[in-house]
């Protein structure tokens, strides 16, 4: 029989963290998932533990590796740690953003990180970020061939990837990333070529309602339809 030539990548975004003070916590680490992001996980490996994933690779991160355990010990998988799927740097890292957009507008001291929206140049470039994710996902591609694979990342680095994918401008707000907690983001490959980018939302109603808008916590745009 011959192997398939379809090859599925998701990229799956971690759970919720256990963040009440609202900081951006970007690299550091010491951020782990809170019990509704430990649910979240659950239902990850519920969800898809049946499929045909043969492969896993995750970010170094805390967030990242608890939210891949249900999943990996499920399919019976040992995730590689891949340092090219971290959270992106950030100037704005360890800040709290409780008060959202709010606390750049009563801190003029960070506005000046702010003169290059199209880089960014308050963090990681966008093309750079696109470039690491894209390696990773093209090494899973290649070690899941004719199966499918998982990747374990943060918002920022799958969103960059997507529209990188899909050929679209970096530039956007925050709020309108489709990329919400356990959210999985699929890359399908006939081959080599990718053919197109799918969305599922598996643990979309654990997410409480005040947080389905928050760019840093749930993402996903306010007219966002959950399956």
């Amino acid at each position: 029989m011959n192997e398939s030539s379809t090859t599925l990548v998701h990229v799956l975004r971690h759970g919720e963290v256990h963040n009440p003070e609202g900081i951006l916590y970007g690299r550091r680490d010491g951020f782990h998932l809170s019990d509704l992001g430990r649910r979240m996980a659950d239902r990850i490996a519920e969800s898809i533990g049946d499929r045909d994933i043969v492969h896993m690779r995750t970010s170094p991160l805390e967030r990242a590796q608890e939210t891949a355990a249900p999943l990996a010990a499920a399919r019976g998988l040992t995730p590689e740690i891949d340092l090219r799927v971290i959270e992106s740097t950030n100037k704005f890292e360890g800040i709290s953003f409780g008060e959202g957009a709010m606390t750049l507008v009563k801190r003029p001291k960070l506005w000046r990180h702010l003169y290059n929206p199209f880089k960014p140049s308050w963090g990681e470039p966008y093309d750079e970020m696109a470039a690491r994710m894209k390696a990773a996902v093209m090494d899973a591609r290649d070690a899941a061939r004719g199966h499918e694979a998982v990747v374990v990342s943060h918002q920022l680095p799958i969103w960059t990837l997507r529209l990188h994918a899909e050929n679209k401008s970096y530039l956007h707000d925050p709020r309108s990333r489709q990329c919400t907690l356990c959210s999985l983001t699929t890359l399908h490959f006939d081959g080599d070529r990718l053919t197109r980018v799918s969305y599922s939302e598996p643990a979309g109603d654990l997410i409480p309602t005040k947080d389905k808008n928050a760019p840093f916590s749930a993402g996903g745009a306010p007219e966002e339809k959950r399956p």
